[in-house]
């Protein structure tokens, strides 16, 4: 039992256990009274209470004894710590006064120490009152100044956007009508050169209305109703009309003259007119072409380098299919009926000089500034297109739009051609008994329909553009070469 109690007392550090072991004989000698009980033992750091105990009935007992004597080491233990109790006792007694004033000494200068300490604190306090009226409370007065600052300019920065949004709305709308014509009375006279201004304040309204992130000038636009209706009711409507009539232009585009010289060739003073209005064309299809490249759609981080323009790449394969599906299918009627061969011929020749104008004049053409395309100079190293014509030769992988149209043409006639002598007949034997007038027809086509018109470009100059005897013997190829077999 003895054992067990010792055993749960908290250990001392060894530090602890020589202070103690110092004092107790600093007092043993000093009261010179002398102590049976062994403190170097109980002081000792590597003291075990299970060690003592064992050792204590062991020397108390045999340890061949069954029944084992614990009254003896325990009346031991017990006699030993009434020793130390009355030791300790006496000690305190006698040293009562001493730490009575030692306590007393303690408790006055803490409270020197405290009055000290409040005074430091009062002194503290009064200084944070007067830091928190001279600094936070103005500090709080001034950020709500900053904060209804900041949304001041907030809004003004938005209130102008909203107004330059709406000016660019307001000049598309003055645009509009003079696109759609304007005049007196039932008189109305469009203007094509509109569109490609129009255009640009498109571009302008889309620009501002892009530029949607923090800090841009179109931040928060979307959020503005007027807004919203501006550009669901004007904007959106404005720019599908300028498309569509841009993309009518395109596929009216006609500059030939042999189908209009031979239709007036009685009226010799019409040929000023037919200049004018071939100028005129020639004018309406530029404007028309440039505004179907500014208004094409912009793929992300697109430069002026890698732009392609879908619209307007879009109208000018659908201006050669058309052309080709038309010449395709007269053709094909013409070779079952041969009386209207040459006149077919010669609508499939206008068709392929409009072709052969409108290269000439897609070359001429060259890229506006696009305000939203990254400048050449940004992407080193890439090459921009120096005309319309670039762009689409590229697309259609072709040297030049007429070998397009004709090698495109022969290619899809062939099939026709031995569907005729398939089907046999009278068709099918005339056009074997005829097949050196349809060769010298088919190659004399592709030459007159190879010549720039004389009107179009250049007042009564007019001539072949390349060497196209590749695209005759290919097109004759196409038609006499099935006869043949």
């Amino acid at each position: 039992m003895s054992a067990e109690s010792c055993t749960n007392v908290k250990k001392p550090t060894n530090t602890q256990l020589t202070g103690r072991r110092e004092e107790q004989r600093s007092v043993a000698m000093a009261d010179d009274d002398p102590s049976y009980i062994d403190y170097e033992t109980f002081l000792d750091p590597s003291f075990s209470a299970t060690s003592f105990a064992n050792t204590l009935v062991l020397a108390t007992n045999d340890p061949s004894d069954t029944p084992l004597d614990l009254a003896t080491p325990l009346s031991r233990v017990l006699f030993d710590v009434q020793e130390i109790d009355t030791h300790i006792d006496t000690l305190t007694t006698k040293s009562a006064l001493p730490l009575l004033e030692h306590t007393k000494d303690q408790a006055e200068a803490s409270n020197r120490i405290l009055q000290e300490v409040e005074a430091q604190v009062a002194s503290l306090t009064e200084g944070y009152k007067t830091l928190e009226k001279e600094v936070i409370d103005r500090y709080e007065a001034a950020e709500q100044i900053r904060l209804a600052a900041e949304r001041l300019c907030e809004t003004l920065r938005l209130g102008r956007a909203v107004g330059r949004c709406l000016l660019l709305g307001r000049q598309l709308e003055v645009q509009m009508a003079e696109v759609n014509g304007s005049g007196s009375g039932t008189e109305k006279k469009e203007d094509h050169r509109t569109m490609v201004r129009a255009s640009n304040t498109l571009l302008s309204i889309r620009q501002l209305l892009l530029a949607s992130k923090p800090g841009e000038e179109g931040e928060g636009l979307d959020r503005v109703n007027v807004v919203t209706t501006l550009k669901n009711e004007l904007v959106a409507p404005s720019e599908k009309s300028i498309i569509s009539r841009s993309q009518q232009i395109v596929r009216e585009f006609s500059m030939s003259s042999l189908l209009a010289s031979s239709a007036t060739s009685s009226q010799p003073s019409s040929t000023a007119s037919t200049y004018a209005q071939t100028e005129d064309t020639k004018h309406r299809a530029t404007s028309a072409l440039t505004t179907l490249y500014l208004l094409s759609p912009m793929p992300t981080n697109a430069t002026a380098s890698n732009f392609g323009s879908t619209l307007l790449l879009t109208a000018l394969q659908e201006y050669l299919q058309t052309a080709i599906k038309s010449s395709l299918a007269a053709l094909a009627r013409s070779l079952a009926q041969l009386p209207t061969l040459d006149r077919t011929l010669l609508e499939i020749s206008a068709r392929c000089e409009n072709i052969v104008a409108l290269e000439v004049l897609l070359e001429s053409i060259k890229p506006p500034p696009h305000p939203l395309l990254a400048s050449p100079s940004s992407n080193a190293g890439a090459t921009q297109p120096q005309n319309f014509l670039q762009s689409l030769l590229h697309a259609l992988d072709t040297p030049s739009l007429p070998s397009y149209f004709w090698r495109s043409l022969a290619s899809a006639l062939s099939p026709r051609v031995q569907e005729i002598m398939s089907r046999g007949g009278v068709s099918a034997r005339t056009l074997r008994s005829n097949k050196d007038r349809v060769r010298d027809a088919i190659r004399e086509c592709v030459n007159r329909g190879s010549q720039v018109p004389a009107i179009t470009l250049t007042r009564g100059k007019g001539g072949m553009v390349g060497n196209w005897e590749r695209e005759a013997a290919v097109m004759v190829g196409s038609v006499v070469g099935v006869l043949g077999r």
